[in-house]
């Protein structure tokens, strides 16, 4: 059994989908495909210059109970801060929880 008290955050799994605009080129469309209960723990931060500005790139770890058919590709957003996901890891091999190592910009 999957026990919530852990999970005290709600985020959104958020999937992409490209529309093409009037240029001739494409915008990406963010849909919101769950909310869910979450625990997350901030795991490394860095700085680097990106576009002559200074830029903080944080990763964390966010764990959710199990939830079919999230890809890498999706994003999560917690309040108003978006991850995109780098990994998926089913938690301990049992299909109850995921794992999500992800990266966060702040700019």
């Amino acid at each position: 059994m999957v026990r919530i008290g852990p999970k005290r955050h709600r985020v959104e799994l958020q999937s992409v989908s490209c529309t093409p605009d009037n240029m001739g080129g494409q915008t990406d469309v963010w849909t919101t495909e769950a909310k869910v209960a979450a625990s997350i723990w901030p795991n490394t931060a860095a700085e680097m210059i990106r576009a002559g500005s200074l830029t903080m790139i944080g990763t964390s770890k966010i764990r959710i109970r199990h939830y079919p058919g999230i890809l890498a590709s999706w994003r999560v957003k917690f309040g108003t801060r978006y991850y995109s996901i780098i990994s998926i890891v089913d938690f301990e091999e049992r299909g109850r929880e995921i794992e999500l190592l992800c990266r966060e910009i702040i700019a």
